[in-house]
């Protein structure tokens, strides 16, 4: 499935690109080849590319913009997350960019964005090193070479690492920079070898794109089909367990990160392959992961002795650690990737207050304030100044990357939901037994039981239909699961210790009403009644 190297040469001039020395659509074996011979990534011993992104090992999110203009004055919700930026400061900025590309050899390739051709978006990607290329070969849908021969870019990428801004002159805030511009349709990222932005560039277009001309819901979650052809969904941030628990054995993987749902109650995804985090990585919890980690797939700030051998417990580079492969690495998978009759969606919270039911059932109000919450907690460390666990909101989950009041995105959901009957579940990956430090992480083998539970109906069966209501969430949480430890689905008899269960409790629900206060004068009553009854 992997795609050859066309003959075809094509010309960057009309980019601003002058003299450059293009390679177009290199192979994924080339790129990875003149990554090494240029001394800028080293072969692993299973034989994929390691590179060190630099100074960026992450997104950075008050370095993002959105041109501001007649396209998306009224539409953007701007703030702190969408960032304005002037018109002819990106055009200058661009000139900037493209004359430094000039005389260089740069690698440009041809991909797509979603895979229901009614939604198809073309793209050219422009890169100034050839291991940000073969991201965009992993992460982006593949052309076939018929499809090359009359290809036309609807969006471009300018990916220039190297090249470093200067806020006095350029309007930045800092020397990087990712600036998407809607009129012009160009994603521009400057200052920062990080990967991730550029996928998460297109995914930020789409999510302006699909909502407003094409009425359908793009989504921040992973998505997998039974042999039933009922599609579940799994919404999370990262560290939650979107990508492993969507890599079902026993489920086809439509996509692991960004898909969108169509007004016709389809499910496709919009990346053609996965950029998963590889921190505490094992064959034995996650498989598909470590076995797609082979040649083609890319690893980002990962640490290797001197014979190759990757140490994916060591954290001293970032705890961000990455890998991505495309989709084609993993076995199971449906081609193209498509689902339909979505039946399940499941809100995955890595809680680290512990204190939250390990799954419970949500009604339609509820549904939409968990949403639009997009709630999860951050533990000791991760973060500079990070003592204790933190309970972290990023609306929609995926905020950074939502151009749109969450809202909009969580009215669309709630039609959906309706419509097509769809059940939704709350499932905490995080704590048990007490918070961070405290009690322990959730058996990944009890989760994916509550999850097949759910989807297979025997999860309600088990409970009669009839759930207890938790005393502090509101939420109702089942009493008994297959495959499931009773003493495990009653996160305060966990505790063995009710004073200090209701305490952090009520301390996160507060959380939660805090948060949404920004958010209470959008939402409806449905919406409103969905959150913590009380405090």
């Amino acid at each position: 499935m992997a795609q050859n190297q066309t003959t075809k040469t094509i010309s960057v001039d009309n980019y601003g690109i002058k003299n450059a020395k293009v390679n177009y659509q290199l192979s994924s074996e080339a790129l990875h080849n003149e990554t090494l011979k240029l001394n800028q990534g080293i072969e692993a011993n299973n034989g994929a590319l390691a590179v060190n992104t630099g100074e960026f090992t992450g997104r950075s999110p008050m370095d993002r913009f959105i041109v501001k203009d007649d396209v998306t004055k009224d539409e953007v919700w701007w703030g702190d997350i969408n960032i304005p930026f002037s018109s002819e400061k990106f055009d200058a900025l661009y000139d900037k960019v493209t004359d430094y590309l000039s005389e260089k050899e740069i690698y440009v390739r041809d991909s797509y964005a979603c895979a229901d051709v009614d939604y198809r978006l073309n793209i050219r990607v422009v890169n100034e090193h050839p291991w940000t290329n073969m991201f965009a070969h992993n992460m982006f849908l593949r052309p076939t070479e018929t499809e090359l021969e009359g290809f036309d870019p609807e969006w471009i990428i300018v990916n220039a690492p190297g090249f470093m801004a200067d806020p006095a002159l350029d309007g930045t805030r800092q020397h990087n920079f990712a600036i998407l511009n809607f009129s012009r349709k160009i994603a521009l990222i400057g200052g920062t070898g990080y990967t991730g932005e550029i996928k998460k560039g297109i995914f930020s277009a789409l999510n302006f794109i699909l909502p407003v001309q094409k009425n359908t819901l793009p989504m921040h979650c992973s998505a997998n089909v039974g042999d039933n052809g009922e599609t579940a969904i799994f919404f999370g941030l990262s560290g939650t367990g979107k990508t492993t628990l969507s890599a079902d054995p026993k489920r086809k993987l439509i996509g692991d990160d960004e898909h969108g749902w169509t007004a016709d109650n389809k499910v496709f995804n919009f990346e053609g392959g996965c950029y998963a985090k590889v921190i505490n990585l094992s064959a034995e919890n996650e498989p598909d992961i470590y076995n797609a980690i082979k040649p083609g797939a890319i690893l980002e700030n990962v640490v290797m002795d001197e014979n190759g051998e990757v140490d994916f417990t060591d954290i001293s580079i970032t705890q961000n650690t990455r890998v991505s492969y495309p989709i084609y690495h993993i076995d199971n998978i449906k081609v193209p990737s498509i689902g339909e009759n979505p039946k399940n969606i499941f809100f995955l919270t890595a809680d680290a207050f512990g204190v939250l039911p390990p799954i419970s059932k949500l009604t339609p109000g509820q549904a939409a304030y968990h949403f639009i919450s997009g709630y999860t907690a951050k533990v000791a460390g991760t973060e500079a100044g990070v003592t204790e666990p933190m309970p972290s909101f990023s609306a929609c989950f995926g905020a950074p990357f939502m151009p749109l009041h969450p809202t909009r995105y969580a009215e669309m959901l709630s039609k959906k939901m309706k419509d097509s009957g769809v059940n939704v579940w709350l499932v905490n990956t995080g704590w048990t037994g007490g918070p961070y430090g405290v009690g322990s992480r959730m058996k990944l083998k009890y989760t994916r039981a509550m999850i097949t539970a759910a989807m297979d109906g025997s999860l309600d069966a088990a409970n009669s239909g009839n759930y207890h209501t938790h005393s502090v969430f509101g939420l109702a949480q089942p009493r008994t699961c297959p495959n499931v430890p009773t003493e495990v689905l009653s996160p305060r008899a966990t505790w063995k210790n009710d004073e200090g269960y209701y305490e952090t409790a009520h301390k996160l629900a507060a959380s939660f009403k805090k948060n949404f206060k920004q958010f209470e004068d959008y939402a409806n009553e449905e919406i409103l009644a969905g959150g913590p009854p009380t405090l």
